[in-house]
């Protein structure tokens, strides 16, 4: 971890925090029980800033400093809430196109899967706050910059994020191998939120449930899956696609 990535000290992270610094995590010691302590986590609470208890081993592998038992991990980049981001996209007189990433943890694949929606001109891309790759300066250089474009919300739970999208008037696409209709058989020029779900675990059966369809990229090799990189890029071109024929 880069050293420019944290921020260490019970005050230096409150400090951080009241002056709206963009934050990834909090990383508090396990036991921690002091006036400061009760001081930040309400704050962080009230703000929705992930935090986690970890043992003072982890915390010492980030530093080995007096950090009191509180380390901050920076972001980058600025985050923002669906619920400002969405009606900003339509006073604009857009046709939505957002990305819903299901715990994709690898910083390399999201930051391929950013530079591929800056290009192709996606509105915001939607994570939750467990399971999804850290927004680190590695996260950008693999984005090529993208992520200084592409707003980023991050939500505690995706399940009421479709659910408010929904409401909201967008189609929710899943591109997954349980489904047998083809990603070019629907239609794709509505506003819409497309979800892709990690090589490991694929989109959780929850999430699955609240979306409107479920869409395959054929594969007809020996190997049994794309890179989730290269088929965000296949969906978010064929929706690009069908919406540049009907302009």
């Amino acid at each position: 971890m880069q050293k420019e990535d944290f921020i260490f000290g019970t005050r230096a992270v409150q400090e951080a925090v009241n002056s709206n610094q963009p934050v990834d995590k909090i990383l508090f010691r396990k036991g921690l029980n002091n006036e400061l302590f009760h001081q930040l986590y309400d704050r962080i609470k009230e703000l929705e800033i992930p935090f986690q208890f970890v043992p003072v081993e982890k915390l010492n592998r980030v530093t080995r400093k007096n950090h009191q038992g509180v380390i901050a991990l920076l972001s980058p980049v600025e985050f923002f809430k669906l619920e400002d981001v969405l009606p900003i996209i339509y006073d604009k007189g857009k046709n939505p196109l957002l990305l819903i990433l299901d715990q994709i943890s690898d910083v390399r694949n999201f930051g391929a899967i950013i530079r591929t929606a800056e290009c192709a001109g996606v509105d915001a891309v939607i994570i939750s706050e467990k399971g999804s790759a850290r927004i680190s300066g590695d996260a950008v250089k693999t984005s090529a910059g993208a992520l200084f474009n592409v707003p980023v919300c991050r939500v505690e739970n995706l399940t009421p994020a479709i659910r408010f999208l929904k409401e909201s008037g967008l189609k929710l696409v899943a591109a997954t191998e349980k489904s047998d209709c083809l990603y070019t058989k629907t239609d794709m020029t509505p506003p819409i939120a497309i979800v892709m779900g990690s090589e490991e675990k694929g989109i959780s059966g929850q999430i699955l449930k609240n979306c409107d369809e479920l869409v395959k990229i054929p594969v007809m090799g020996k190997i049994e899956s794309l890179n989730v990189s290269v088929a965000s890029s296949i969906m978010v071109y064929e929706a690009v696609r069908q919406r540049n024929i009907n302009d």
